[in-house]
């Protein structure tokens, strides 16, 4: 799928607010929690989707939701490498969803540079 006019793009969070919240993020300050919201430090924190996909995904981890199958290496890393910047911890379903994306995708690689607590 091809977008042609910004308008259509929404800035999507690629761990969503509301998942980065109940995975520890509430615990946070309100000046970590604005720097995650608006972490512009690596390319995959926030991500231009079409507003549809982000609709779709709203604020599901990988346990209840995964993008079309081409971009499913890609976005598995993407949202561990998140989670592992913001040192946000994974429940056993997304864990074991992560598991079996790793499992598909034995050649994407994870890297990220943590954010300070």
């Amino acid at each position: 799928m091809w977008v042609t006019a910004a308008s259509s793009l929404d800035v999507d969070h690629m761990v969503p607010l509301a998942e980065a919240w109940d995975s520890g993020a509430s615990t946070w300050t309100a000046a970590r929690r604005e720097a995650y919201a608006n972490d512009q430090g690596t390319p995959t924190s926030l991500i231009a989707v079409s507003g549809s996909s982000n609709r779709s995904k709203s604020d599901k981890d990988p346990a209840a939701w995964l993008p079309v199958e081409g971009y499913r290496c890609e976005y598995g890393g993407a949202w561990v490498a998140t989670k592992l910047r913001w040192q946000l911890p994974a429940d056993p379903a997304e864990r074991d969803a992560l598991t079996r994306l790793a499992e598909a995708c034995p050649d994407t690689t994870v890297s990220c540079e943590q954010v300070p607590q």
